[in-house]
C-alpha cells in the first residue's frame, strides 16, 4: 500500500507534516482516515451507507531490538511531530509500567490483549518491541485515530480488524472499512458480520463540494447511546436510509445529490429529534448542508454551486477556518483513463 497519501494541499491546514519512514529492521503500517457520507446512526442497525475514506490517516512503525528484559515501548505523533501520548507495557501480558495510567493507557492496553486473544502468537519474541504512530491530520479532527489505529494493530498481528474493533471499542465497523479501503466503499453491518465492498463514487460535481470542520469533536459514545435509547427503530426507516445511501452513491447531477441530502437530513431529524444543521446554523447559505457521523460536532458537507470563494467566505464569517475541497481530502475512484495515466 502508498503511505505517502497526505498531500501538500491537507497539510497547510496542519502544523507539519507525517513523517512516513521505512524502519530499517521492522515494518510500516498505514490506515486511511473516514468520513461517513449518509447513513449515520442507523449503519448501526443494518442501514446501508456511504463511507469516504480520507488521503490523511495514520502509520505505524514497528522495529525490534535485542533485551533481556522485554518490553514494548509506544510512542505517538500528531501531524506536528509533537508526541502526544506515551506509554511503556510489561512484554507478556501487556501491564502498563507507567505511574497513574491514563484511559488512553488502558484503551491501548485493551487493544493489545485482544489481539492476542486472536493470535495467541502475537509479540511472543524475547525482543524489545519499539512503536511508533504518527497522524496526518489534528485528534480533534475525528476523522478516525482509533479505527486507523485499529487497523494497523491488526495488520501488524495479522488478525481481523473488524474483530479487534467490535470487540474494543464497538461501534459499526464502517470506519475499519475505510481504513483499508483505496475508494469509497458501500457498508453495512449484518447479522454475520460487516459487508462492503468498494464503489465508483467520482461525481461530476465533486469540485462543488467542500469539507468544514466546526471547530468541535463529537463523541460518538454519548452519540451512540442517544440512538440506542430511541431503539427499536422499524424496518421501513432502515430500508429507506439503504436506498438513499445507493440514491446519493449514483446521482448525476448536483441538483439531484442537494435533494437526496436535504431528504436524507429530513428523515434523521424527524426519527431522531434532532435539529438538522443547516437549520441551525447556516440557514441563509447558498446551497445544501448535511451532517458526517455524529451530528453536532465534527464535519459537515457542504454542497454549493457558488464559487468557491463564496464558500470559503462565507465559513470565514462563521468563525470556521478548516473548508477543504473534496479533491484534497477524499481518496477518489480512479476512472479508466486516469489509471492509464498512472501508469
Amino acid at each position: 500500500m502508498n503511505t505517502t497519501h497526505t498531500s501538500n494541499n491537507i497539510l497547510k491546514y496542519l502544523e507539519g507534516e507525517q513523517f512516513l519512514e521505512l524502519p530499517k529492521n521492522g515494518q510500516l503500517y498505514f490506515g486511511h482516515g473516514k468520513l461517513l457520507l449518509s447513513g449515520e446512526y442507523f449503519v448501526l442497525d443494518g442501514a446501508k451507507a456511504l463511507g469516504l475514506p480520507t488521503t490523511v490517516g495514520q502509520s505505524l512503525r514497528v522495529q525490534y531490538s535485542s533485551s533481556f528484559d522485554p518490553k514494548l515501548y509506544w510512542k505517538s505523533y500528531d501531524p506536528a511531530g509533537k508526541l502526544w501520548f506515551e506509554v511503556t507495557f510489561e512484554f507478556w501480558h501487556f501491564n502498563i509500567l507507567n505511574e497513574n495510567p491514563t484511559k488512553e493507557m488502558i484503551v491501548l492496553q485493551q487493544m493489545l490483549r485482544q489481539a492476542r486473544r486472536q493470535n495467541k502468537h502475537f509479540l511472543r519474541d524475547g525482543v524489545d518491541v519499539h512503536v511508533v504512530t504518527q497522524l496526518g491530520f489534528p485528534l480533534e479532527w475525528g476523522l478516525g485515530s482509533s479505527s486507523t489505529l485499529i487497523h494497523n494493530i491488526a495488520d501488524w498481528a495479522m488478525i481481523s480488524p473488524f474483530e479487534l474493533a467490535f470487540n474494543t471499542l464497538g461501534g459499526s465497523g464502517y470506519d475499519i472499512a475505510c481504513a483499508q479501503s483505496e475508494e469509497p466503499i458501500i457498508y453495512q453491518k449484518g447479522g454475520e458480520g460487516p459487508n462492503w465492498s468498494p464503489i465508483e463514487f467520482n461525481p461530476s460535481f465533486k469540485n462543488n463540494l467542500y469539507f468544514i470542520y466546526l471547530g468541535h469533536k463529537k463523541n460518538s459514545r454519548d452519540a451512540i447511546e442517544y440512538y440506542n435509547e430511541l431503539r427499536p427503530h422499524s424496518p421501513e426507516i432502515i430500508n429507506t436510509i439503504s436506498e438513499l445511501s445507493m440514491q446519493m452513491a449514483t446521482a448525476n447531477t448536483q441538483e439531484e445529490f442537494n435533494f437526496l441530502i436535504r431528504a436524507h437530513e429530513d428523515i434523521v431529524s424527524s426519527h431522531l429529534k434532532l435539529s438538522p444543521i443547516k437549520k441551525e446554523a447556516f440557514s441563509d447559505f447558498d446551497g445544501e448542508i448535511k451532517s458526517l457521523g455524529a451530528w453536532g460536532g465534527d464535519f459537515i458537507l457542504a454542497s454549493s454551486n457558488g464559487p468557491r470563494k463564496y464558500v470559503k467566505n462565507y465559513f470565514d464569517q462563521k468563525g470556521l477556518k478548516v473548508c477543504i475541497p473534496y479533491r484534497e481530502l477524499i481518496v477518489e475512484t480512479q476512472t479508466p483513463s486516469e489509471i492509464k495515466n498512472v501508469h
